[in-house]
């Protein structure tokens, strides 16, 4: 069974930098292609990010574009998002997502087929 478990979420001040971490256990993370997902309180889940399995490939919402880094440690089952110059709207539960094939659009929920708890991010100004 796959499972994914995010880690390094918390409190900063507008400006910060927080780097967050998924890591994957049950499953190869060299078969999966990765996406951070956020959500706050009543609002939708948003995609953030993704790096592609077997590719340099990475895309990115515009709304953190030039701020955010994902990128991806295979050989130690880890994904992480480097969060730079962070702001009070980033404040969101930040979601590691997994996907097996390449099909389908990469922003879309439903091209994930596991999921993690989540981690709280909070930003100050």
């Amino acid at each position: 069974q796959v499972q994914l478990v995010e880690s390094g979420g918390g409190l900063a001040q507008a400006g910060d930098s927080l780097t967050l971490s998924c890591t994957v256990s049950g499953r190869a993370l060299s078969s999966l292609s990765m996406a951070w997902f956020r959500q706050s309180p009543g609002k939708e889940r948003l995609f953030v990010a993704r790096t592609t399995r077997g590719t340099n490939s990475t895309r990115y919402s515009d709304f953190v574009k030039d701020r955010f880094i994902v990128s991806r440690d295979d050989a130690k089952n880890t994904v992480y998002l480097k969060m730079n110059n962070l702001t009070p709207e980033d404040t969101a539960t930040y979601v590691c997502a997994a996907a097996v094939s390449f099909g389908g659009l990469y922003s879309a929920q439903t091209t994930y087929d596991y999921w993690g708890q989540g981690t709280q991010v909070t930003v100050s100004s």
